[in-house]
């Protein structure tokens, strides 16, 4: 019997790859009213989605419903990128890509090239694609760094990319949590869109596809007021050996010990009498 690792790297079935279909279509219209009821939503900016042709939604990730709500409200169907280890497990492996999700890896170098291909197929067909920039979860809450991918697609397919604020979804379902809590208020706000055109001489270059990242995820940190961090986000939660690397160094030079002076005497001081 293959054991799960094995599994797990296995070239996966095209269909996981086929993008949103007519189920996140029927799903979509049970949880808009749903979520309404369940929670205080506050959604803007749908304007600023195309009612048709491709666009890249770009939002900031903190917790799971950050998904489930983007895909109900934005209206159209939606084609996310998921985590390749939701194929590891049987409640899920069927279920997210009937939904929409295509699974990426993300242990580096070119193990993400078919969910990019894939995502790309989805843009050309004129729909609509779904990716978080810092690439994972935020354990923290913070905006942190976003990774390129969205750039490199919306200069090779020609299309804008819409940055999303999502708040309140971690209050929702926080870190490492199952069951979410119903009666609290979330705020999505779609914002402007952000067009590449300007770069398209520069379809491979780093730079550019810098340039266009940190444009969204400043525009991302305006719709959230999140704090930002110049630095990746970690898969895992921070702990205190990474707290204490995060801090000044002890250091490795020998310095010269201050030189030793006497210390100093207390004068004695008369006090004062009356006359």
């Amino acid at each position: 019997m293959a054991t799960q690792t094995e599994a797990s790297a296995a070239p996966l079935p095209a269909k996981v790859f086929a993008g949103a279909g007519a189920s996140q279509e029927r799903l979509r219209r049970v949880l808009h009213p749903l979520s309404r009821r369940l929670w205080k939503m506050n959604i803007e900016g749908l304007e600023n989605i195309p009612v048709d042709g491709p666009a890249i939604i770009c939002p900031n990730h903190i917790s799971f419903f950050d998904s489930v709500f983007v895909m109900t409200f934005v209206g159209r169907n939606i084609s996310f990128v998921g985590k390749a280890e939701y194929m590891d497990s049987w409640k899920t492996k069927h279920l997210f890509p009937a939904l929409g999700m295509i699974p990426i890896d993300r242990s580096g170098g070119g193990k993400s090239d078919n969910a990019l291909e894939a995502a790309e197929r989805v843009l050309r067909r004129g729909e609509l694609f779904g990716i978080y920039p810092e690439g994972t979860r935020s354990r923290d809450g913070m905006l942190y760094k976003g990774h390129t991918g969205a750039a490199r697609l919306a200069l090779k397919v020609g299309c804008p990319i819409i940055p999303v604020g999502i708040v309140g979804t971690r209050e929702i379902q926080p870190p490492d949590t199952f069951l979410p809590k119903v009666g609290l208020s979330c705020s999505v706000k779609f914002g402007a869109p952000i067009h590449v055109e300007r770069y398209a001489d520069r379809p491979e270059d780093h730079m550019a596809w810098r340039e266009i990242t940190d444009e969204v995820m400043f525009e991302i940190r305006e719709l959230s007021g999140q704090e930002y961090r110049n630095t990746y986000a970690s898969k895992k939660p921070e702990t205190l050996t990474h707290r204490r690397r995060s801090c000044p160094r002890r250091p490795t030079t020998r310095q010269t010990p201050p030189t030793w002076r006497p210390p100093l005497r207390r004068m004695a001081v008369p006090w004062p009498t009356s006359q």
